[in-house]
């Protein structure tokens, strides 16, 4: 399976993806560990894919998005972006709508 292959399957399998540096309960990076904050916060259930496991995987998470930067979010098979865009979201109050319009589980609306 290629790179491309496996990242699309990934995106297309789960209803909310995190494409990180670490894991969800591991964050190695800042911006990734505000990413898992907001989403455990909201009580969403959701998937981390560790970009550090493969170079192959970090190069092809952005290559897939056109995005420059991890981590990146998906909804539903939908880009919806990095960490600041998905705070920016959170605070005013913008992702849960999405995640509610799209059908994901949130146990925490405020």
């Amino acid at each position: 399976m290629s790179i491309n292959a496996f990242i699309d399957n990934e995106v297309k399998s789960q209803d909310v993806v995190v494409f990180m540096k670490g894991t969800p309960q591991f964050p190695m990076c800042g911006f990734s560990g505000q990413v898992v904050q907001i989403l455990d916060h909201l009580g969403v259930a959701y998937k981390g894919v560790n970009v550090l496991d493969s170079n192959e995987l970090r190069d092809g998470i952005k290559a897939y998005s056109n995005w420059p930067t991890i981590p990146q979010i998906y909804v539903k098979g939908e880009f919806v972006g990095g960490c600041d865009i998905v705070r920016e979201m959170f605070q005013a109050g913008e992702l849960q709508s999405l995640l509610a319009e799209k059908g994901v589980a949130v146990s925490v609306t405020a």
